[in-house]
């Protein structure tokens, strides 16, 4: 490697970082450093004089990517179903099933926000549902308003993991890997995080009574003559619609496009069924689609952009060869990654993580130390989660300021979703001392 092309490598990483932190748009901001630090490479003579002849190919390529069409009729779905007000209904219901326990509200917020995730997987639909529905019913019941922030922006990231996941779409084309083995593979580290937050808010509601409220017994008696209708009528919708997406996908029936394409269908049909359907409804509904897709299209072109002058000014060589050097062994250089994954999820969004530093950080962990591809995979899915919780940036955070009461403060918000990322790198620490839970479901699913 010339050392020119170390330098003009070097530089272009730290203007591409600097661009973003001064706000500049994503997709400008890797565009423009592609495009100049191609120019300048080319005038050089680092690169060659035709290299951006490649530059279309790749972007047409990504754009015919069968594999991404699943990330519209996923987002498709999620919208419609968050317009469906199946969320409404599943915690109404949820929260009077638990309501007999201390934090029952809080436990309901979390198992509706991991039946939603394997429903849509729409983090801004999960987090303004449960943050319109549920976060008045708990400040009316006495839950602490820290407790109630953290629990609402924490479920409804759970869509992030639990399959169907678009961030795992764009992780399995991305490095290579198998969607539907990413999605079985997810499975159980989503259900970790799933049981961790559970078991939290259940301490929290023995040690510290009155931060988490039961509902008052007479109350909860109008409900118990009608449970089991209430509660079926709210499961039946959601679970028929997990089975048909992912149990095609798990069982090998259908791929994961052809599945998505199945889930926006029934997305539709149910939302007929609850009497919600309207063309106003369907346009909007389309028109949201296409913002949320261009979004991560046009982020993905300009990834496509820099990632191909980078590579050709030799720059993933350049942070590869650290990490190799790196003093620590194989688990240490996995930590420094998970890390610096991690550190950027406090500032940047998960799209400019998977398409920037995933293809950059991961080669080396799967290349040179031999990891698992699918493991890896999982464990960049888990860790990016936290990346709708972190303070300043999180995306959940911002949702639910949007649409909480004044009494809620920025500040609340913020210290009330600390304990959760905890309990997420949690979750990450024991998917790492326990890589098996990645392939468990593959005896089930796969033979």
């Amino acid at each position: 490697m010339r050392p020119l092309d170390q330098t003009l490598g070097a530089l272009m990483f730290i203007g591409m970082i600097a661009f973003l932190f001064f706000g500049f748009p994503v997709a400008f901001s890797l565009t423009f450093t592609g495009l100049f630090f191609g120019m300048l490479g080319v005038g050089l003579g680092v690169l060659n004089a035709n290299f951006f002849d490649i530059l279309p190919l790749r972007i047409w390529g990504t754009m015919t990517n069968v594999t991404l069409m699943a990330v519209p009729l996923f987002v498709f779905m999620g919208v419609v179903l968050e317009r469906s007000g199946l969320a409404e209904e599943l915690l109404e219901t949820m929260a009077l099933l638990f309501g007999k326990l201390r934090g029952g509200i809080a436990i309901s917020v979390v198992v509706v926000g991991a039946i939603l995730a394997a429903s849509t997987g729409i983090v801004g639909a999960s987090v303004i549902t449960m943050g319109l529905v549920s976060l008045p019913t708990m400040l009316r019941r006495g839950y602490d308003k820290r407790l109630i922030c953290g629990t609402i922006c924490a479920s409804g990231t759970l869509g992030q993991i639990i399959p169907p996941s678009v961030i795992l779409v764009l992780l399995g084309d991305i490095m290579g890997i198998s969607v539907g083995d990413l999605y079985i593979g997810a499975v159980l580290p989503g259900l970790v995080l799933v049981g961790l937050y559970l078991i939290y808010i259940v301490i929290l509601g023995i040690v510290r009574p009155q931060l988490a409220p039961a509902i008052p017994a007479a109350e909860l008696r109008d409900f118990q003559r009608e449970a089991v209708k209430r509660v079926t009528i709210a499961l039946i919708p959601a679970f028929a619609l997990i089975v048909g997406v992912l149990g095609s996908i798990f069982a090998g029936i259908a791929t994961p496009t052809e599945a998505a394409s199945v889930g926006a269908t029934g997305g539709i049909i149910l939302t007929m069924l609850k009497g919600r359907f309207s063309w106003p409804m369907l346009r909007s509904v389309m028109e949201t689609t296409t913002r949320i897709t261009s979004l991560a299209f046009i982020i993905l072109v300009g990834a496509n952009c820099f990632g191909l002058v980078f590579r050709g000014l030799n720059g993933d060589h350049l942070i590869q060869d650290f990490l190799k050097g790196l003093p620590f062994g194989p688990y240490g250089v996995l930590a420094v990654v998970m890390f610096v994954i991690f550190l950027l999820g406090f500032f940047i969004d998960f799209f400019e993580i998977v398409f920037i530093h995933v293809p950059i950080l991961t080669p080396v962990l799967v290349t040179h130390f031999g990891f698992d591809p699918l493991w890896i995979g999982v464990l960049i899915g888990v860790n990016l989660q936290t990346s709708f919780l972190t303070p300043p940036f999180g995306f959940a955070l911002f949702f639910l300021r949007g649409v909480a009461p004044p009494e809620i403060t920025t500040t609340d918000i913020y210290k009330g979703v600390v304990p959760f990322v905890g309990l997420q790198l949690i979750g990450l620490a024991v998917v790492i001392a326990f890589p098996q839970l990645v392939r468990a479901l593959f005896v089930v699913f796969r033979g």
